[in-house]
């Protein structure tokens, strides 16, 4: 295909849109689309390391659609500066600045020029250590096996692009292994991982007092009691019940674009402003919705919870969640009025989201202290009704009969298990039957949902776990006994 049916295909797909579903968001879509490249590329690169050519294929063929536009696309980044732009044929530009430790945010016009990190203040771990320094193989042939497969690619796309697994058995790691470039220090985007933080750093105020799960949520947009919205709960912003008119964030793909929730994301410099602003499409708690909206409000809620400030609110992240576990590679991302962009924009280790995965397989207690509320767990894994994917406040769940959680269990999966689940491939998986922690981060395309090979990740790693055998001959040659790890050593 010429370059001029290329533009001329993509000039059609826009006005189709638009003619679909208005002129104002069909316009939308250039600069989400770049946003959400500009955004991934700058973070990766610049946070985790990683090579922006190979990153921008690999998440692009995860995403179904995205072709009909990527052509157009170009990016520069400019290692100097520490920024991305992306351009998509002058209907639309991104740009997104990197900040030593804030990561990066995208800019529309303003930046985060009076934002510092907060120091680091040498907190120490309550959390046991889950490994040594030295990278943990497989402490049985079935892990081995378990392993091989998930970083086996098909041999015809969807290809799985794993990039991380980590296996955690009673809170220490059994197993491991990372693409070319990754190891355990590096951190990852983690997507909508990040909402399962939200999570737990609104019951760590719901601990301390400082928000109530019942009640109006205080959402100043919402204080008069005339506002169908004031009665709002922080309960349904965690549940995804709170019925704001924002569309969906289910999907990963072209047509997601085409949503009110990415213009927040991509384009909005305010994105709890703009979602707080949103009216009602369904009266709240009458209907599920997912959509990150609901997080980016209480992102803003945990902002002035703990002081008002940008760093206000990373000190408290850092003191009494990510120092406590031990998570020592995380960056919290701000959107550009400097609030946590609490649905998707967190960065942190494999290692980190297995640390993450062991307070919550703890009941959410690290070293004898109680991080979150007595049946915080429990509430946050009790299913949401409507919540056909199968989903709690905050993570996804195994409880319930909905299609979701019966189709992982006729899967293999256990079914107490739930998890924080980001798009692409990336899962903190929690089995406290089996006092296992899965992690596995990547970048696989949704649909079908074998494509990440997580399915057979979790069966094997079950049945490897709850078969007792001696060592692998590799062990076995490296003068491992039974029951020894060699980070035990």
């Amino acid at each position: 295909m010429t370059r001029r049916r290329k533009i001329v295909l993509l000039t059609t797909t826009i006005a189709c849109a638009g003619l679909a579903l208005g002129a104002a968001r069909a316009r939308d879509v250039p600069k989400v689309a770049t946003g959400f490249v500009a955004d991934i590329l700058c973070s990766e690169t610049f946070v985790s390391g990683l090579d922006p050519f190979r990153n921008f294929t690999e998440t692009n063929d995860a995403m179904p659609g995205t072709g009909l536009i990527t052509w157009a696309m170009d990016f520069r980044v400019d290692r100097a500066r520490k920024d991305v732009t992306v351009t998509l044929f002058g209907i639309g530009r991104s740009h997104a600045v990197y900040r030593e430790g804030l990561g990066c945010t995208l800019e529309h016009g303003t930046g985060l020029t009076d934002v510092a990190p907060p120091p680091d203040e040498r907190q120490p771990a309550l959390l046991p250590e889950i490994a040594g320094p030295a990278l943990v193989p497989p402490q049985s042939e079935g892990l081995a096996v378990a392993l091989d497969r998930a970083f086996t690619e098909p041999a015809q796309p969807p290809y799985r692009r794993t990039r991380a697994v980590v296996v955690m058995k009673a809170g220490r790691i059994i197993a491991e292994r990372y693409t070319d470039g990754i190891g355990p220090e590096t951190p990852l985007l983690s997507f909508s991982m990040t909402k399962s933080v939200i999570s737990a750093l609104t019951g760590i105020l719901v601990r301390q007092g400082k928000l109530k799960l019942d009640g109006p949520g205080p959402v100043a947009a919402w204080k008069n009691p005339n506002d169908p919205r004031h009665a709002i709960t922080v309960d349904q912003l965690l549940r995804h019940t709170a019925g704001l008119a924002l569309g969906s964030s289910l999907q990963a793909s072209l047509g997601s674009a085409f949503e009110p929730v990415n213009r927040m994301k991509f384009v909005e410099n305010d994105m709890a402003t703009y979602a707080a602003s949103m009216p009602l499409a369904t009266a709240p708690g009458t209907a599920w919705n997912y959509h990150d909206g609901n997080m980016l409000i209480l992102s803003h809620l945990i902002r002035n919870a703990a002081g008002g400030n940008p760093a206000d609110a990373l000190r408290f992240a850092r003191r009494e969640l990510f120092a406590p576990l031990g998570m020592r590679h995380v960056t919290l991302q701000l959107d550009g009025s400097g609030t946590i962009e609490g649905s998707s924009e967190m960065l942190a280790s494999a290692r980190d989201w297995a640390r993450f995965g062991q307070l919550y397989l703890n009941d959410g207690v690290a070293g004898g202290k109680r991080i979150l509320p007595e049946g915080w767990v429990n509430y946050s894994a009790t299913a949401t009704p409507g919540g056909w994917v199968g989903i709690g406040a905050g993570f996804w769940t195994n409880q319930g009969e909905s299609f979701g959680a019966n189709f992982r269990v006729e899967h293999g999966w256990p079914r107490d298990a739930f998890f924080a689940k980001g798009t692409i491939g990336q899962y903190t998986i929690v089995i406290p039957s089996e006092k296992l922690v899965i992690v596995r981060m990547g970048r696989s395309p949704n649909w079908p949902p074998e494509a990440d090979g997580v399915f057979d990740l979790v069966r094997d790693v079950v049945t490897a776990t709850r078969t007792t055998s001696s060592p692998s001959p590799r062990l076995r040659r490296e003068g491992w006994g039974e029951g020894e790890s060699p980070q035990g050593r």
